[in-house]
């Protein structure tokens, strides 16, 4: 029978975070993972470059149903002290779009600086284990896995969610959660590609590898980023960030052209130069394969006729086509590509202080196994290191 003061389950972001926390506060700490590798998560962020924080985070940054349980644990970790980690490691960064960074190189320099941080922690690292029970023992807990049976003081749940289940994702955190009686609202792919019915699909894929600058708008919530057209729908930043709000049968309210009026540019270009054709005026905004599109799509393909022969209604209607195009998507890539899992553990039932259960200090939940769920751009790394300090240094 092994024994430690602290068993944490899942070597990823939260975990490896948590883990070398508790070690540094004195505790003895054991961190597995049925994965080969840790961090396997991590490695494939960001394009392999890992968007490890953002420096302008803020709870309104996060879905959650109970979105005050995020704030304690982010304004006690802001930012600027991961960033002050990494610099103490060396790692090399750079600031892509405001407030996101990526490692210069490769994300595996995230990974080298936490596995690094849990040796001199001196945490027990064990990978290519499974976890096959979880069990209260008197006032600490009993843990059955492949390397045996092992007591614990407390035990930290930090598997995340469903998202890439060729990364290793399961359903393990959310099983073990039921098991002692906790909620698990309903979980979703989030960030994550839409897929388009014909005839989108095949226009889709015609434009695929096209991106271009849009504004999108679904249930009340708007976001400015790029768009990228795609073999089985649209991809792209702000395509991404939508899909955390979108709900199945919601359209898509797409502004191709964010920050000009089509229609008064449209009536300007008529009144200025009346003898150009409306594809030198698309040709002139958009990706050429894009401009033709447009042209196709709305049964225009090859009409050579003057902006001057256009009327008020026909400008107006290419208007609302370039500045509210709307389409329905038929639904998402899911868990295959969803970068991250909306939903999950019901946080009401978890201290915002610690990551306890209320009533049963010695089990602790951190990370994407909450229901709380980042914006696209770091955020939800900065959850892992926040949440995974927190729990980490009251263990």
């Amino acid at each position: 029978m092994k024994t430690y003061d602290v068993v944490v389950i899942g070597a990823g972001a939260a975990g490896l975070m948590c883990a070398a926390q508790a070690g540094y506060a004195g505790r003895r700490v054991l961190l597995l993972d049925h994965a080969k590798k840790a961090g396997k998560k991590i490695l494939m962020s960001g394009g392999g470059r890992c968007n490890f924080t953002h420096l302008a985070t803020t709870p309104q940054h996060f879905y959650s149903r109970n979105p005050s349980f995020c704030i304690s644990a982010l304004k006690r970790y802001p930012p600027g002290e991961f960033v002050e980690l990494v610099e103490r490691h060396g790692v090399e960064y750079v600031e892509k779009t405001p407030g996101q960074l990526f490692c210069a190189t490769s994300a595996r320099d995230i990974v080298r600086v936490l596995l690094t941080e849990c040796e001199w922690a001196g945490v027990d690292v064990q990978l290519a284990t499974r976890v096959e029970r979880v069990a209260r023992q008197g006032e600490g807990m009993r843990l059955m896995t492949s390397l045996g049976s092992i007591d614990a003081g407390s035990v930290v749940v930090a598997t995340g969610g469903l998202s890439i289940p060729t990364m290793g994702a399961t359903g393990f955190g959310y099983d073990l959660a039921r098991e002692f009686g906790l909620a698990v609202l309903p979980t979703a792919p989030a960030l994550v590609p839409f897929t388009l019915g014909e005839p989108w699909k095949a226009r889709a894929a015609a434009l695929s590898g096209v991106s271009l600058d849009v504004s999108v708008n679904c249930n009340g919530q708007r976001f400015s980023e790029p768009m990228l057209f795609t073999h089985r729908g649209l991809s792209g930043p702000a395509i991404l960030q939508i899909s955390s709000v979108w709900q199945p049968g919601a359209a898509l309210q797409i502004n191709l052209l964010p920050g000009e009026d089509a229609e008064a540019a449209l009536r300007q270009a008529r009144h200025n130069t009346p003898k150009r054709q409306l594809s030198t005026w698309l040709g002139e905004r958009f990706p050429r394969r894009l401009a033709q599109a447009l042209l196709e799509w709305y049964g225009e393909a090859g009409t050579t006729m003057p902006l001057a022969e256009y009327s008020n209604a026909a400008l107006a209607a290419w208007a609302e086509r370039l500045n509210a195009w709307r389409i329905t998507p038929t639904g998402t890539e899911g868990w295959r590509t969803a970068e991250v899992t909306l939903g999950g553990i019901d946080t009401r039932a978890i201290s915002s202080r610690d990551f306890s259960v209320n009533g049963m200090p010695q089990l602790r939940f951190v990370g994407e196994v909450l229901d709380v769920t980042g914006e696209l751009g770091g955020f939800n790394f900065q959850w892992a290191w926040a949440s995974g300090v927190a729990c980490g240094q009251a263990c």
